[in-house]
């Protein structure tokens, strides 16, 4: 990931610009970002329509260019076993529940087979993936038993 492209270029095979190149300290910060939205880091002369311009101390120091939705179920399963600390197979139900919440509220969803493709990846049927949908979605009981 640190070291030069095929061609010598000062940037990576990932698109990022290397430290062996005058590279601005942002960019360091900015690798994990780029990485977790599925987005590359480019030199500011590669800007294209499109690119967010990084900008530092009142200058562009790079772009970054973000990526269509192919791997994003991934990045965003991803993203929720590190934060729940574990694979979605080997948590509990609780957090199998919780899992499906984080999902849920990060869009994955609403991509096209993204329950089925949750479910396959939970190790459970798409009905659990419904029923943990629909369980969040009812109303919290009140404490006098009374509905909300």
């Amino acid at each position: 990931m640190n070291s030069d492209g095929p061609s010598g270029s000062g940037v990576s095979d990932d698109g990022c610009p290397t430290a062996s190149r005058t590279e601005h300290p942002v960019w360091g910060t900015l690798r994990p970002v780029a990485a977790a939205v599925g987005g590359e880091l480019l030199l500011p002369s590669e800007r294209a329509a499109g690119d967010i311009p990084l900008e530092f101390g009142g200058e562009t120091v790079g772009v970054l260019r973000l990526g269509g939705l192919d791997g994003a179920l991934g990045r965003l399963i991803e993203s929720v076993e590190s934060e729940l600390g574990g694979s979605l197979p080997d948590l509990s139900r609780t957090a199998k529940q919780a899992a499906v919440r984080l999902l849920y509220e990060r869009g994955a969803f609403l991509l096209r087979k993204g329950v089925e493709d949750v479910a396959a990846a939970m190790g459970v049927s798409r009905i659990t993936i419904y029923n943990y949908i629909s369980a969040m979605e009812q109303p919290a009981p009140r404490p006098d038993g009374r509905e909300a």
